[in-house]
């Protein structure tokens, strides 16, 4: 069944369904105010706190000024006068079926922005989808092109899951709730998704915390919540009532950075997190859903700045994420990769410290 752009365009600025790539952004610099929110709702419906240079009571908002705020007018005209470059219907994955534990450090993609991260005896799992659809319209929501590298009953058990925010694309509540069943893992979450999680899997282990603030797993592995510039939304009245962000996993002397979903900004949030806690082993980087760049470029890095932040972070490896499953935007498929290519060329890095990740692909840590 064929629908027309105008169609969708409608049907998803009519809903208000956030698909982690336009937001309604305020004045960043300043966060937005009580009268900005949707409906005209005040307060929030996930989380209480102090006010903060990123919460001003009601909203969360990123620390690093915006340069192109967007509105739900901006989605119409996307959808309007885009040209997406087509993607092919399905693309073969090679299936993995991961090992129960690994001590030295093994990356396992499982696609889009999900990681089976092996360390240390630990299982550690990253925005787990395993959904046909990024979204829950049937006809609206962008669908996978690839299927999940790992079939879910081939997990191994997941001690912790890091969940970045709450985009239809990176968290499945129908995912979390067999992960939540079957293994029980410890939910870590920005602020407010916890009260989100919670809402739909009272049983859940689910913690939220703000940026900077760790939780140790072990006696030598832990995790820190860092900043990210992005926004969040999972109805249509709860905009930015939710954080997001990234993750730092200190596991020893090693150290691991899982970016989540980011636009570059001004670079300080790259800068700030190597100032910190040092610079990564391995780094992994968004590098898709970028295109148009005048609606994405707050949310979502493109190649060329996925390997400024590379080098911002003075990261060891990079590996990037979050493209080539759903199509999220108007660039092609493997436009993430191609762009990457000549990225890293221009910046005179050798390929293999920074590669784009196919699901399927497993990373081991040099010995």
């Amino acid at each position: 069944m064929l629908i027309s752009r105008r169609s969708i365009c409608t049907g998803i600025a009519t809903m208000l369904v956030g698909r982690g790539g336009v937001s309604s952004e305020a004045n960043a610099a300043s966060g937005p105010t009580h009268s900005q929110l949707p409906f005209g709702l005040a307060g929030n419906s996930y989380y209480s706190g102090p006010v903060s240079d990123h919460f001003d009571g009601a909203q969360f908002f990123n620390t690093s000024p915006t340069t192109n705020d967007k509105t739900v007018w901006d989605w119409f005209r996307w959808q309007l006068t885009s040209r997406p470059t087509p993607w092919p219907e399905s693309v073969p994955v090679n299936f993995v079926s991961p090992a129960p534990r690994s001590d030295p450090m093994r990356m396992t993609f499982v696609g889009h922005a999900t990681v089976l991260i092996q360390v240390r005896g630990f299982n550690l799992l990253t925005d787990p989808v395993w959904s046909e659809r990024a979204g829950p319209w049937p006809l609206l929501s962008p669908k996978r092109v690839c299927p999940p590298a790992v079939a879910f009953d081939n997990l191994p058990r997941i001690d912790a899951v890091l969940l970045s925010h709450n985009h239809d694309d990176h968290l499945d509540f129908e995912a979390l709730r067999r992960l939540v069943s079957r293994d029980s893992p410890v939910i870590l979450t920005p602020l407010g998704n916890d009260a989100l999680v919670r809402q739909s899997i009272p049983e859940a282990r689910v913690d939220g915390y703000d940026w900077w603030r760790s939780r140790s797993l072990a006696k030598d592995l832990e995790i820190t919540l860092v900043p990210s510039q992005h926004w969040s939304l999972r109805r249509p009245w709860d905009r930015r009532m939710a954080l997001w962000g990234g993750f730092a996993v200190r596991v020893g002397d090693e150290l691991i950075y899982f970016a989540g979903d980011t636009g570059y900004g001004d670079g300080g949030v790259f800068t700030a997190i190597r100032r910190r806690l040092g610079q990564p082993d391995v780094a992994l980087l968004p590098l898709g859903a970028y295109e148009p760049r005048w609606l994405m470029v707050d949310n979502h890095v493109n190649p060329d700045e996925a390997v400024r932040i590379f080098q911002d972070l003075g990261a060891r490896q990079g590996i990037g994420m979050h493209w080539g499953v759903f199509r999220l935007s108007d660039e092609g498929r493997d436009a993430p990769r191609v762009a990457l290519a000549s990225a890293l060329t221009k910046n005179g890095i050798e390929p293999g410290r920074f590669t784009a990740a196919e699901p399927g692909f497993v990373w081991n840590a040099p010995s």
